[in-house]
């Protein structure tokens, strides 16, 4: 039996799931909004949140298999990079069965993309030092960069910066993928070693 916990913001796409999700073999133990702890289950289903923030709440040990019901293209990169035993991610429009293939393969160990993502699976070269990003920073993502680097926690950035928690959270997600950093400390010693900020 493999144990499912759902995480989506609105009840109506927490039943619709939970729906889809019906079948020998599966069992739903829970559900939440969002992604503000690690839940016990074999697999995190993650419906409707920021793809970029959410993985690393979830994140507590190489036990987690994680499946992300999106076509963010940013996906793969992020997930790759995290320590989770099994992920797959899934189209918002998947079936039943489309979905439950996702689970089941996360479950066991394996990665599973639709095949419009594939293509983001390509090996990623260590950037050396100097070499130009693929995407640059944006302006606003500098700004965000230097202060993560100062240490300061996302509130203290969309206070500094006067925009919400969600836009920082969206800004350092797009920051983790084009520097290809999976934390706050990676991405600050790659912009570093790329002259993006100064420490």
């Amino acid at each position: 039996m493999t144990t499912v916990f759902i995480i989506a913001p609105t009840p109506a796409l927490r039943t619709g799931l939970r729906a889809m999700l019906t079948s020998e073999g599966l069992e739903v133990v829970g559900e939440a909004v969002g992604a503000t702890f690690a839940p016990t289950a074999d697999v995190v289903l993650v419906a409707g949140n920021d793809p970029a923030v959410t993985g690393r709440f979830l994140v507590s040990d190489a036990g987690t298999a994680l499946v992300m019901l999106s076509d963010d293209l940013r996906l793969p990169r992020l997930l790759r990079r995290l320590p989770l035993r099994g992920w797959a991610v899934a189209l918002p429009d998947a079936s039943p069965e489309e979905l439950r293939a996702a689970i089941g393969a996360a479950a066991q160990g394996y990665v599973a993309v639709p095949r419009q993502l594939a293509d983001q699976l390509a090996p990623l070269a260590p950037r050396a030092m100097g070499e130009p990003l693929v995407e640059p920073l944006t302006a606003r993502e500098r700004e965000v960069l230097a202060l993560l680097s100062q240490g300061l926690f996302n509130k203290q950035i969309a206070l500094r910066l006067e925009i919400s928690e969600h836009t920082v959270k969206f800004h350092i997600g797009s920051i983790f993928a084009k520097l290809g950093a999976a934390s706050r400390t990676e991405a600050v010693n790659i912009g570093a070693r790329q002259g993006l900020i100064t420490l």
